[in-house]
């Protein structure tokens, strides 16, 4: 009885020294738990901010207009006036700042062969932007607003009638003219919500530039002027009439000599 006594104190007494290292051991794996959400706060905040900038960085991507006439090719010359004039940078501002946007039309390179040669060589700098801004209407125009756009249209370049451009629209075609071109699109180079560009086949002259240069047509009222010089050997040709009168003048003198030598003889005889 003694003895079973003995082993049941001294399973206790290991029953106890169990249970106190297993509450002396709970504390420690305490900390090591506390830990872990300290941890995750700090991957929750570095992340976002991450994909934010590179959203931010192109909202809506700026287009290029130079890029686009580039890819769809045969606008070399325009590329090139849009380059040496600074329009280039102005129209990138312009679809950048712009809510209304842009409507051009580029004139092709055999647009441009048909001038005559040396055309684009004696325009002045001033000219030669004027010319690139007469192709630029500061508004977006899709294919169906030319049927109730309202003329004459208003270009970069600006209006007036030495400035005038006028655009018609029918069931299958757009005709643009100037007073001096006239042309019609012949095709859809770029479209979105804000920019179209439309190719043209021939170049979009403003008279502000050109119509100076027209042959004058006052030479042809010049030969009005020789008129009176005409009518002076006119009055000369009635002369050769006179012959008529002077011969019955002449007869009425012969009738009257006679009749005078006849009173002359009568006279004589009588004395």
């Amino acid at each position: 009885m003694r003895k079973q006594y003995s082993l049941s104190s001294f399973s206790f007494f290991i029953l106890f020294l169990h249970c106190t290292n297993t509450f002396a051991q709970s504390p420690a794996a305490a900390p090591a738990q506390a830990a872990a959400p300290a941890q995750a706060p700090a991957a929750v905040v570095a992340q976002p901010p991450a994909a934010t900038p590179t959203q931010a960085a192109a909202p809506h991507g700026i287009t290029n207009v130079t890029k686009i006439l580039e890819k769809a090719g045969h606008f070399t010359i325009f590329i090139r006036l849009l380059r040496s004039t600074q329009e280039e940078n102005h129209l990138f501002s312009a679809l950048n700042d712009s809510s209304s946007g842009l409507t051009i039309f580029a004139p092709t390179d055999s647009a441009f062969s048909e001038l005559k040669s040396g055309t684009l060589n004696t325009l002045s700098d001033g000219d030669k932007s004027e010319l690139v801004k007469f192709h630029v209407v500061p508004t977006f125009l899709s294919t169906s607003q030319f049927q109730t756009v309202s003329n004459p249209l208003g270009t970069w370049a600006g209006t007036g009638n030495r400035l005038p451009l006028n655009v018609t629209s029918y069931p299958n075609s757009v005709n643009i003219t100037t007073g001096l071109t006239n042309t019609s699109l012949s095709g859809t180079v770029y479209t979105d919500s804000q920019l179209a560009i439309y190719k043209i086949e021939k170049v979009l002259l403003p008279k502000d530039i050109f119509a100076s240069n027209a042959p004058a047509p006052a030479p042809v009222q010049a030969p009005v002027r020789e008129k009176p010089t005409k009518a002076v050997p006119a009055a000369n040709v009635e002369s050769p009439v006179a012959p008529v009168d002077i011969s019955s003048s002449v007869t009425f003198m012969q009738n009257s000599v006679v009749g005078s030598v006849g009173i002359v003889a009568a006279a004589m005889f009588a004395l």
